[in-house]
């Protein structure tokens, strides 16, 4: 089934801007659906003349006509006829012959949808006649405002070309609306709409108000104000803003009317959003607090290392100094996970920029001062969480340091290679020096560590009890140490 970009893609006679009009259509429709209660689709000819439904979208204040998805059915062949006159429509088409969709009565009207001079397809309005049998005052003034917006698609007045969205909870129909006069008083609210104004505080009628003067009286001095309220309260622009009054916050959202000569009005959709705003605010203090534990976590072991540091130099003993300098580092790859932690509000970090830092500060802390050794990646760790992240980080300081101290031993210049393969929770790494060999360093197939032979017990102890894996050491073919390791992420996001 071909779905709306593919369509698009049948017509290279389209400029550009074209396609991003009706793109644009098709992102802001959904409103027209709401108001009208009814179905649109949007036909379009394809590249070898005949007419297809290219989207369609459903009213969720209404049951929808179409149940399944017709996006890519070629339409009837009798219906061309029909289809042609409404292209050269000057403005909407109405059909002449009523229509069955499932058991429903329906009727068809025509937009041509014109940009620029051109007219790129047809938005057609499936109205299910039983909805227009008997209907109320919030009926007939959602049904009217949903008939004016669609009427403005031929004259290229929608999609709305200077349209300025901000706020993340975008106003619906079905949680409010309120339609206004061209001086911007209000001709009628509708319930949910009324709720939202009463939960700011205003307790007066609005119908016959101006709704810039009803908003501002609910504003005081201290309470914030968006820069764009002024425009959607007087329904002169097509933006959003947030009323904020009473402890509680509506979301607005203005919809200029127009006819062949101007404004003549608007719609403003309004949402409580206030439940919403204080979720925010408590992800955004938890999120805050996680950052700072992170923070302190960091600085805690960084105070641990400068300890051991200090430590490290005052002791006489060589031996002792160099145990004391590996705890340090293991200490600094701790701290070194922690910090990439610190820069997300989750607990995911992108592994790759973690192990890429840590590596080059093993490999500094290791070399003599005359050594030159590079690490090279081929391959992507991709997104892992903190309980992967820090043992996978200890494992891989140890290995590199490990090649650094003894396959490059009285040597100037080496090359280490890190090569990752990952498939979801599966995780394989190879590291590959081309350095001396496993030589005498080798014992039961294990090349020991330096000291007590404590770093290839943290290699052993993680990668097999943590990550349920395998490590194996073997020498390289072209000379040098390959350490392979087989492991499974342990809370693995792919």
């Amino acid at each position: 089934m071909a779905d709306f970009s593919q369509i698009l893609a049948t017509r290279p006679d389209f400029r550009d801007e074209d396609r991003e009009w009706l793109h644009q259509l098709v992102a802001d429709w959904q409103v027209i659906a709401d108001l009208s209660f009814a179905d649109l689709l949007l036909i379009m000819q394809d590249g070898d003349g005949r007419y297809v439904v290219a989207e369609q979208c459903r009213p969720s204040t209404v049951m929808t006509l179409r149940t399944d998805d017709v996006v890519g059915t070629v339409m009837p062949e009798q219906m061309t006829g029909e289809l042609d006159a409404a292209m050269e429509c000057e403005g909407v088409f109405r059909s002449t012959v009523l229509r069955s969709v499932g058991k429903s009565t329906v009727c068809n009207v025509y937009a041509p949808v014109r940009h620029k001079g051109r007219t790129l397809g047809l938005v057609v309005r499936e109205t299910n006649m039983a909805t227009r049998e008997s209907n109320g005052r919030y009926e007939s003034e959602s049904i009217n405002a949903g008939k004016q917006l669609y009427e403005m698609i031929p004259r290229g007045q929608f999609p709305y070309s200077d349209s300025v969205m901000s706020q993340r909870h975008i106003a619906r129909v079905a949680d409010g609306f309120i339609i206004l006069t061209m001086d911007g008083i209000v001709r009628y609210a509708a319930p949910n709409a009324i709720s939202c104004f009463r939960r700011l505080g205003l307790l007066t009628t609005m119908q016959g108000r101006y709704l810039s003067e009803l908003g501002t009286q609910l504003l005081r001095r201290d309470d914030p104000v968006d820069e764009n309220l002024p425009l959607v309260l007087a329904g002169k622009a097509a933006v959003d803003a947030e009323l904020v009054a009473n402890r509680s916050a509506v979301s607005m959202r203005s919809l200029p009317l127009y006819d062949a000569n101007g404004r003549t009005g608007s719609i403003v959709l309004c949402r409580d959003v206030t439940e919403l705003r204080r979720r925010d605010q408590e992800l955004q203090t938890k999120d805050a607090a996680i950052s700072e534990i992170h923070h302190r976590v960091k600085n805690n072991l960084q105070a641990v290392s400068a300890l051991l540091r200090l430590q490290a130099r005052k002791t006489k003993s060589e031996e002792v100094k160099k145990e004391l300098q590996e705890a340090m580092r293991r200490v600094q790859t701790i701290a070194a996970v922690h910090e990439g932690l610190s820069q997300t509000t989750d607990e995911i970090v992108d592994f790759d920029k973690v192990i890429a830092n840590l590596l080059k500060m093993a490999v500094d802390l290791a070399t003599m001062r005359d050594q030159h050794i590079e690490v090279g990646f081929v391959g992507k760790f991709g997104m892992m969480p903190a309980q992967d992240a820090t043992p996978l980080s200890l494992v891989l300081t140890e290995l590199i340091t490990n090649s650094v101290e003894h396959g490059f031993e009285g040597r100037k210049d080496g090359h280490i290679t890190v090569s990752v393969g990952r498939s979801g929770s599966n995780l394989s790494v190879v590291v590959e020096d081309d350095g001396v060999g496993l030589g005498a360093e080798e014992q039961e197939g294990m090349a020991r560590s330096s000291g007590s032979g404590l770093g290839t017990q943290i290699i052993n102890t993680f990668v097999t009890n943590d990550f349920g894996g395998s490590v194996h050491w073997e020498p390289r073919r072209e000379g040098g140490t390959r350490v392979i390791l087989d492991m499974k992420l342990r809370a693995a996001q792919v």
